[in-house]
């Protein structure tokens, strides 16, 4: 999900926040007792369909896929050789069809739109002390900041290759760094706006 909304008007995009989060869940919870490997395929093969009705770029939607190719590689030759084969491929689709439904859904839809859908959804468990709008804060935050940290680590990787540095677990003590950072500044933004205070500023 390194890309966020991309605007374009199609039967997709008309879908409404909820329905579309609705769907993700129902899918994410399905997928687990899905034992076969034909039927997930065809929910991978429908994913791919519902980029093409989105108009969503084909470099765009390899970028999003492109991402978790790497640690479906490796939970796949750990899952092979530690089980079998079979459930490799099971777990390797079920990964991929959730991270591509999971980007179609945030390149589809608005921030905003998710963030009041995700706090109309929570709104009935506010009487058990669940406050719907400090979640939908922490969903607009974690949407926002996963381009954010792509791009820092894109940063420190070219001051790296700029030094003459290859590949190297020195890689993420920058990053945690800059994360951090970033996190501290964040922390104070709200407390200065008083976030922890009172949730009607929100």
């Amino acid at each position: 999900m390194l890309s966020l909304h991309h605007e374009a008007r199609t039967p997709v995009h008309a879908v409404p926040a909820g329905l579309k989060l609705l769907v993700l869940f129902v899918v994410g919870t399905g997928s687990f007792f899905v034992r076969s490997i034909p039927v997930l395929g065809g929910a991978l093969v429908a994913v791919a369909g519902c980029y093409a009705l989105a108009r969503i770029p084909w470099r765009m939607a390899v970028r999003q896929w492109l991402v978790v190719l790497p640690f479906v590689a490796v939970i796949f030759v750990v899952q092979g050789l530690l089980v079998d084969w079979g459930s490799a491929v099971l777990v390797a689709e079920r990964i991929v069809v959730l991270v591509a439904l999971a980007a179609l859904v945030t390149l589809t839809t608005r921030t905003a739109a998710m963030v009041a859908a995700v706090e109309r959804l929570l709104g009935p468990l506010r009487r058990l002390g669940v406050r719907p709008e400090r979640v939908g804060l922490v969903v607009a935050m974690t949407i926002r900041f996963v381009p954010v940290l792509k791009e820092q680590a894109d940063q420190v990787r070219a001051a790296q290759r700029a030094r003459g540095v290859e590949y190297s677990a020195r890689f993420l003590t920058p990053l945690l760094v800059k994360t951090l950072r970033l996190a501290d500044g964040l922390g104070e933004a709200l407390e200065a706006r008083g976030v922890d205070e009172d949730d009607s500023r929100l």
